[in-house]
C-alpha cells in the first residue's frame, strides 16, 4: 500500500562551509567566524573549528552499511526546508511481522538523520514502518553507536557493523514490541470520538475541543478521527488499538 508511495525528496543538495566575513561583509566574533549554506541559503553559523558533514558523505556511507550487510530495501527521503534530512530504509525482511489482516504488515526501518542548522543530531536508530500507516511507526530506540568528529581538517564517521546490529534487533526488540501490536489489533475501538477523546485528555498533545465554548473535535482531533476511519476501511476492518 504506502510502502509503493514512499515520500522522495531530494536531499543531495549544494551545501559548504563559507567564511561569515565572505558571505556577508562583516566581520563575526570568535566562534561564529563560518556559515553554512544550503541550496543558496544561510541555515547556520558555527566556529571555524566545525567540520561541516555533506548528505552525500552520511547518507551514502549509511546505505554502504545495508548493502554490505545484505539486507533488501526501499528507501524514503525527507527534506524540511533545507536544514535537516531523512533517510529511511525499510527493509523487506523474510519474517516480517503480520498482522490478523495481511495487508496490515510491520517491517523494520533504520532511519538516519542529518542537519545543516544544528537542529538534529547526525545519528541513526531502529524502528518500524506499518504499510498502512503514511507516518511509519517509531517505537523502537535501539541507538546505533557511531561517533562524529566535528573538525577543520577531518571529519570522520565511525559507522558499526550492521549486521550484528540488525540481529541483535529482530531477536529482541523487534518481535517483543510486534507482539504487543498483536494484542492491541484484537481490542476494538467501538467509539472512535470517545477514544481519541481520552487518549487526548490524558497525554495532553492537543485539545480534542475546538474551543471551550464549542466541543466539537478539532481540526488535529477530525484529522486522527479521519485517519481511523481510512486505515479501517483500506483494511476491512472495524477500528482497533
Amino acid at each position: 500500500m504506502y510502502l509503493n508511495h514512499l515520500q522522495q525528496d531530494e536531499i543531495f543538495i549544494p551545501s559548504a562551509i563559507k567564511s561569515f566575513e565572505s558571505i556577508t561583509g562583516i566581520k563575526s566574533r570568535r566562534g561564529l567566524e563560518n556559515v553554512i549554506v544550503s541550496n543558496g541559503k544561510i541555515v547556520n553559523v558555527v566556529s571555524k573549528s566545525y567540520g561541516h558533514i555533506p548528505n552525500e558523505l552520511f547518507f551514502h556511507k549509511a546505505e554502504q552499511l545495508l548493502v554490505d550487510a545484505n539486507l533488501k530495501y526501499r528507501k524514503r527521503t525527507i527534506n524540511r526546508n533545507d536544514r535537516s534530512f531523512v533517510m529511511d530504509f525499510i527493509i523487506d525482511n523474510d519474517n516480517l511481522f503480520e498482522l490478523k489482516n495481511k495487508q496490515d504488515q510491520i517491517l523494520p526501518m533504520l532511519r538516519f538523520k542529518n542537519s545543516y542548522d544544528g537542529s538534529e543530531k547526525t545519528s541513526g536508530h531502529f524502528g518500524f514502518f506499518r504499510q498502512i500507516c503514511s507516518n511509519g511507526l517509531h517505537i523502537a530506540q535501539s541507538k546505533i553507536a557511531f561517533s562524529i568528529r566535528h573538525t577543520k581538517n577531518s571529519t570522520n564517521l565511525i559507522m558499526p557493523e550492521l549486521e550484528w546490529l540488525f540481529e541483535k534487533f529482530m531477536d529482541n526488540e523487534f518481535y517483543s514490541i510486534s507482539n504487543q501490536f498483536l494484542q492491541m489489533s484484537a481490542a476494538s475501538i467501538n467509539d472512535e470520538e470517545a477514544f481519541v477523546f481520552e487518549v487526548l485528555n490524558r497525554i495532553k498533545l492537543f485539545q480534542y475541543a475546538c474551543s471551550a465554548k464549542n466541543n466539537n473535535p478539532s481540526k488535529k482531533a477530525r484529522m486522527v478521527l479521519d485517519t481511523l476511519y481510512k486505515e479501517s476501511i483500506r483494511l476491512g476492518e472495524s477500528p482497533n488499538l
